[in-house]
């Protein structure tokens, strides 16, 4: 019940809230003004205008000063819709501000204050004025006194009755500020009776006052005087904004005085500012700020000046910057209203509700122009008025503030039946329901509840935005809008549609004329919706309806292939594939260069390394060429190749260059390409094939070594120099060499182009002397560069010394070692760079013997792939690079017998205590097989390759139980003769696969023998668990 009072209230809105549009508070069309009543005037009814529209029709009330009026006084007031007629209206009774209150069911507003006032003029008093009697030449003032009004008067004079009114000029002026007439200096024809009219227009009435004579005196002419300043302007004048305002200032003197004005202040006179004829006026018409400041009256004449000197300021009514605007908000809600004015000086403010004054309280917080209410109740409705006033005026700014209460509804604002988007995209549904105070939303996916996550975002607004949409988040999605005053849904249906991506996009390409080129453009897309392909060029869409020549779309559905059939030139350009669906669009934008290569390459001129090029220009097609450049081929290169050129960046206006670095003696072709902003073009035709002059070779050989041969020789070797190194013909090679440590060197000659050896002979050469070498080059153009000095050592004697203390070991069956003692060898015995040891048997069916070697001071090797039980006979001896030397006494030994040839059988294994226990039987030999000494037990779990070894003495073994893997197991013999053959192999599961109670297996496994005799040999493979 603690809502009672609040639903209630939310009837009214609730009954009509179809026509909410129409529903508002009073909004004033006319107010009431200033005004002014003639006492005089014929009309018995004074109307003061007041008009407000609004629904329901406002009722009208009226304020006089500040205290409300009786209208049922029905023979003095009555209203005329909402303004208020005042009936015979009495100056005491009804002079006074008036404001006008309009009222319906939403609040009252507050007029603006309008003064009522009477104008009238009395007449003037009928006493006789005295004779004002001046001397010729002097200055008169003409008093007019005006009788008792209220309203503006202007003032004008008759002179001796006359209909017309006295003209103003230089010498006589009508002050409009006081009525007085004044006359600068008098002359003759002055003399006689003046009369001051007085008029007041609100009044519309006109008095004529009494005449007052002039007349000269007698005493003679008066003399000339200075300006005496008689009509003086205020010193300070205040004008509004916008307003006119007029200086007065006259002077008398003798002469008459000129007038004349200036700012003070050193600013000029604005353009805008008007003089009378006199000059007697300063009017400032449509006064602004600029206009503001000091200004100086000047009188003057032969016999002086004076000055007259007033200040100017400028005021401006309240005028709105910012009003207040209508607010209709949720219970709860707060509300910020603001409402600024300009105005000087400064407007203050103050607020109404209702037209009732507002202060700040607990709730309400009030400051200048700004109106706070943090939480809004239903009794805040009303209507509210902003007050911006300074001493010359009030304005009002008016605005309704409605708290709305209700459930949730979405008959206006449904959430949106269907929402298309895309596979990747984003989408937000938008749930913005009618309700006061502002709904709690939530949303459901079928009957699943959405959290909010990276992809779910629930908006401020109650909006459901999914990000990176997928298939899956196709279907209907509702709202659900809950406040204290219900709860209401209202759900859409969300269609998720594939994404048209260009799968196949063209690329850019330089081709030559007369091609024909394919521009792919292959798309997939969501099958439920059609595709349009479209081609543009450059920024001009294709229209092949028109069967344009070249050109030519192919493919169909996914497929807009562009075919140009012949290009030309004129087809380069961009090209732009546009892919157009009812979701979305794609497009993709290549590059196509047309090119035309440079032509006519010719060689003016060949030397040994240059050759001097001419070409001419191929077409730049539509940009002009800014860089060529020479390529070179010979048969010697891969290819097409850069070279160096004079000048070195040959530019577009540039047709010749010379082309160096070349080989001598080497063939060259030459072409010429260009390049320009878009790229580069194809290359030209070749030139014909020129060969370079002949020139002397400057590459010497590389790797210059040797060593080796026989006793007396010096054998040297190096890299022949390439053919098109050689610089020319009769190419040969020159060897230079001379001991280490002597002055004169040795040349020869080596004539063949292939060369890449030269052996020297000579009887006095030491074995193994060093010698510095050095190989050059030659053609028939002369000698060219010797490569670097290398150091060769001459051949030398074979080994002169058997190894001594050769013995042999039998390491298995097929196995031995050979060992001998180093030899100590000088330069005298022959050096020893290794040893070669030959092995042979007595076996007349096997005559060739084995051989192997050892690099360096080894001093033993083992033999491999040995028969067994075989007795082995071998030698040793040195060897270097001229051979063997003499070998060692021979040596015997013998083999060991073959390993056991049965596998370990009858194996039986148990689980005790978390270890495997293996047993099975002896192996027994045979005769020709080598005792058992042991055994290996070789175990790995499944996955892993890396064998463990276990080796025993005994025909038992006891492993840890596998915990994750099964074990792989096999047992095999260990004899001199070497490892016997394995058992088959046996798994162990991992200890979660073993089960209580006992599981008993065999297996028959079939052996074959060398011999091809089958036997039959058993595993049997037991079991046992402990309980």
């Amino acid at each position: 019940m603690v809502l009672l009072w609040k639903l209630i209230s939310l009837l009214p809105f609730m009954s009509c809230s179809t026509e909410e549009e129409t529903l508002h508070g009073p909004i004033f069309i006319q107010e009431p003004y200033d005004t002014t009543y003639s006492m005089d005037s014929a009309n018995p009814e004074i109307l003061l205008n007041c008009t407000a529209k609004g629904y329901p029709l406002p009722y009208y009330r009226w304020k006089q000063n500040g205290t409300d009026i009786d209208l049922t006084m029905s023979y003095h007031y009555r209203l005329v819709g909402g303004s208020l007629a005042i009936n015979n209206p009495h100056k005491k009774q009804d002079i006074g501000t008036y404001q006008c209150l309009a009222t319906n069911s939403f609040g009252t507003i507050l007029s603006r204050k309008a003064k009522l006032q009477f104008a009238y003029l009395e007449n003037f008093e009928t006493k006789t004025r005295s004779t004002v009697s001046v001397r010729e030449g002097q200055g008169v003032v003409l008093l007019c006194g005006p009788p008792p009004h209220y309203g503006g008067l202007s003032y004008t004079w008759i002179f001796n009755n006359n209909t017309l009114y006295v003209q103003e000029d230089s010498r006589r002026f009508v002050s409009q500020e006081t009525g007085n007439l004044y006359i600068a200096k008098v002359e003759p024809s002055d003399v006689g009776n003046y009369t001051c009219v007085v008029t007041n227009s609100e009044a519309e009435q006109s008095v004529r006052g009494p005449p007052t004579p002039l007349t000269l005196r007698s005493d003679g002419v008066m003399g000339e005087y200075e300006p005496k300043i008689e009509v003086h302007f205020p010193e300070t004048t205040y004008a509004a904004k916008g307003s006119s305002v007029k200086l007065e200032c006259f002077a008398l003197g003798n002469p008459v005085p000129s007038i004349s004005w200036k700012r003070s202040d050193g600013n000029s006179l604005t353009k805008k500012i008007e003089h009378n004829k006199t000059k007697g006026v300063l009017e400032i018409p449509d006064v602004q700020q600029e206009d503001e400041g000091s200004y100086e009256c000047v009188a003057g004449n032969s016999r002086g000046r004076n000055i007259a000197r007033g200040q100017l300021f400028v005021y401006a009514l309240p005028e709105w910057d910012k009003k207040i605007q209508n607010a209709f908000l949720s219970l709860y809600d707060s509300l910020f209203w603001e409402c600024k004015a300009k105005g000087k000086p400064s407007p203050s403010y103050s607020w109404l509700k209702n037209g009732q004054p507002l202060t700040s309280e607990e709730r309400i917080q009030i400051e200048n122009g700004t109106l706070i209410i943090p939480m809004l109740n239903m009794s805040d409705s009303g209507l509210y008025q902003c007050v911006a006033e300074n001493k010359y005026g009030t304005i009002y700014a008016n605005a309704e503030l409605r708290v709305i209460a209700a459930a949730p509804d979405f008959s206006k604002n449904p959430v949106k039946q269907m929402s298309v988007v895309q596979v990747g995209g984003e989408v937000t549904i938008g749930c913005k329901p009618n309700g006061s105070p502002r709904a709690v939303i939530n949303w459901r996916k079928g009957s699943e509840v959405l959290r909010q996550n990276k992809r779910v975002i629930l908006l401020e607004d109650g909006s459901l935005r999914l990000y990176n949409v997928t298939k899956s988040d196709a279907g209907v999605y509702t709202c659900i809008a809950t406040n204290q005053f219900g709860v209401a849904r209202n759900s859409g249906n969300l269609i998720v549609k594939e994404r048209t991506v260009i799968t196949i996009p063209p690329s850019n390409m330089d081709v030559t004329v007369g091609e024909s080129i394919v521009l792919p453009c292959q798309v997939s897309h969501d099958p439920s919706v059609d595709v349009v392909f479209t081609w543009s060029f450059n920024g001009k869409r294709i229209d092949f309806n028109r069967g344009i020549h070249h050109l030519e779309r192919i493919g169909r559905e996914s497929v807009g292939d562009l075919m140009i059939r012949n290009i030309q030139l004129h087809h380069s350009g961009k090209y732009v594939c546009m892919v157009q669906t009812s979701l979305d669009s794609r497009s993709a934008t290549v590059d196509i260069i047309v090119r035309g290569p440079p032509e006519d390459v010719k060689v003016e001129h060949i030397s040994s390394t240059t050759a001097v090029l001419s070409w001419k220009p191929g077409i730049d097609n539509n940009s002009p060429v800014q860089i060529y450049s020479i390529q070179t081929r010979t048969p010697f290169s891969v290819g097409w190749q850069a070279v160096a050129t004079v000048p070195e960046v040959i530019n577009g206006r540039t047709h010749k260059a010379t082309v160096v670095d070349l080989s001598p003696w080497v063939d060259y072709e030459f072409r010429v390409v260009a390049s320009n902003s878009v790229g580069i073009g194809e290359p030209s035709r070749p030139s014909a094939l020129l060969k370079t002059k002949a020139a002397v070779p400057v590459v010497a050989p590389t790797n210059v070594s040797g060593g080796g041969g026989s006793r007396s020789e010096l054998v040297i070797t190096w890299e022949p120099v390439p053919e098109e190194l050689q610089n020319g013909e009769g190419f040969g090679y020159i060897v230079m060499l001379r001991p280490l440590g002597s002055i004169t060197w040795t040349k020869a000659v080596v004539a063949s182009v292939e060369a890449s050896k030269y052996v020297y002979r000579n009887e006095s050469i030491t074995p193994l002397s060093p010698f510095e070498v050095k190989v050059g080059v030659y053609n028939n153009e002369g000698e060219g560069t010797l490569s670097s000095i290398s150091i060769v050592y001459s051949g030398e004697d074979e080994p002169q010394i058997a190894p001594a203390g050769a013995s042999a070991l039998s390491v298995s069956a097929a196995e031995v070692e050979v060992s001998w003692q180093p030899i100590a060898w000088n330069r005298h015995t022959g050096r020893v760079l290794g040893y070669e040891v030959l092995y042979w048997t007595d076996d007349p069916k096997e005559s060739t013997a084995g051989k192997v070697r050892v690099n360096g001071n080894v001093t033993a090797k083992n033999i491999t792939g040995l028969k067994a039980n075989t007795v082995y006979f071998a030698t040793v001896r040195a060897y270097n690079t001229a051979g063997t030397g003499p070998s060692s006494t021979p040596v015997n030994v013998t083999t060991k017998k073959s390993p056991p040839s049965q596998p370990p059988a009858n194996i039986a294994w148990k689980l005790s205590n978390s270890k495997i226990c293996l047993n099975w039987e002896h192996v027994k030999t045979m005769e020709n097989e080598s005792e058992v000494l042991g055994y290996k037990i070789l175990y790995r779990q499944n996955r892993h390759s890396k064998t463990h070894i276990l080796e025993t003495n005994n025909t038992s073994a006891e492993l840890l139980v596998p915990f994750e893997e099964d074990y792989l197991i096999e047992i095999r013999t260990v004899s001199d003769g070497g490892d016997g053959s394995s058992s088959e192999e046996i798994r162990i599961p991992k200890i979660s696969s073993l089960s209580s109670g006992a599981i008993k297996m065999s297996q028959r496994v079939n052996h074959i023998l060398t011999s091809g005799i089958p036997l039959l040999s058993s595993v049997l493979i037991t079991l046992l668990l402990d309980d």
